[in-house]
């Protein structure tokens, strides 16, 4: 099978594409052939060797796939032979990666696909999909009615969050930096997009919810503290999922005040069980057009390297597909 696959950690250029083994399925598991992948910052934090995890040998890359399955291990009797799936949680922890034609993986990371969404979509939800789930609900316990803000829009996950958000019926306000992306997030179903090149976030943020926000999602890698917990209701909850090397300051006193509660999380410690809770929502979202892929780029499976070269050299506002 053609695969793209690295040796060695490093960066874009040493993804190599070429013929490996196909893989076999092993019990509990399921081989998928895939027709869509998709690129997010934690499969190029991973080749490069930025986040280390002992890999396998060649090591396939990629973390999010949609296929058709084609092989059932034993053990497995949720998934037949002929269901389309889509999955992700892949390429971490040691486990191999999802830029192949072939893939075996555990069912356990493996979601059904209906009818109606096609592989490309549903790879380019996949793990940013989870990652916003679990954010607005799992830690955020986001409610009908209340009001988020969340710095980004249109990037890859802030993306999921707005149309998650308001699916859920909540009022969303989001930033961006463009005149273009700010109507790509109104489109993506904003109430508010703040334009930050030339209006100040805190400005208008509190002229649109003057009482504050009850949760707000920071997408950047250096958070500001201070603006967003002065932006936050009484008992807001602020989501933090980037910046792992960043060490701001912190206004401890105005937070506690406010009684309000900081989460940070990394989707790929989830358990099946939570990421399949994920998984029914999106599904649903997905079947019904409250859940769009934001694709910004789409490109054929052997160009692998230069797509994690865009990844990490461009604001790529959205997703990066990939066909197999």
């Amino acid at each position: 099978m053609k695969a793209a696959y690295i040796t060695e950690t490093g960066p874009a250029e040493s993804i190599q594409f070429g013929d490996l083994d196909a893989p076999t399925v092993g019990d509990g598991q399921l081989l998928i052939r895939n027709h869509a992948v998709s690129v997010n910052p934690i499969d190029t934090y991973v080749r490069s060797g930025l986040v280390a995890f002992d890999l396998p040998s060649p090591f396939i890359p990629g973390s999010d796939a949609a296929g058709i399955v084609e092989a059932v291990g034993d053990g497995v009797d949720s998934f037949a032979v002929g269901d389309r799936v889509w999955c992700t949680n892949q390429g971490l922890l040691g486990r191999q990666g999802t830029f192949a034609q072939q893939i075996a993986i555990d069912a356990q990371w493996c979601f059904p696909l209906p009818e109606g969404i096609d592989f490309s979509t549903a790879a380019a939800n996949a793990l940013v999909g989870v990652t916003a789930h679990l954010g607005l609900f799992r830690c955020g316990a986001l409610q009908p009615g209340e009001t988020v803000c969340v710095i980004g829009g249109t990037g890859g996950v802030g993306a999921m969050v707005v149309q998650m958000a308001k699916a859920a019926g909540a009022s969303v306000i989001t930033t961006a930096g463009t005149d273009e992306k700010c109507q790509r997030a109104t489109e993506l179903g904003a109430d508010h997009v703040v334009n930050y090149s030339t209006d100040s976030i805190a400005e208008s943020v509190k002229r649109i919810a003057p009482e504050g926000v009850n949760l707000y999602w920071e997408t950047r890698r250096m958070p500001n503290f201070d603006e967003a917990i002065d932006l936050l209701a009484p008992r807001g909850r602020m989501v933090v999922m980037a910046g792992r090397d960043s060490r701001p300051e912190f206004p401890v006193g105005p937070f506690y005040v406010k009684e309000c509660s900081l989460h940070g999380f990394v989707m790929f410690k989830a358990s099946p069980q939570e990421m399949r809770h994920c998984a029914d929502d999106m599904n649903r979202w997905m079947s019904e057009g409250k859940l769009r892929a934001n694709i910004a780029h789409q490109l054929p499976l052997s160009d692998a390297a230069e797509a994690h070269r865009i990844q990490e050299a461009e604001n790529v506002g959205g997703k990066i597909v990939l066909t197999a």
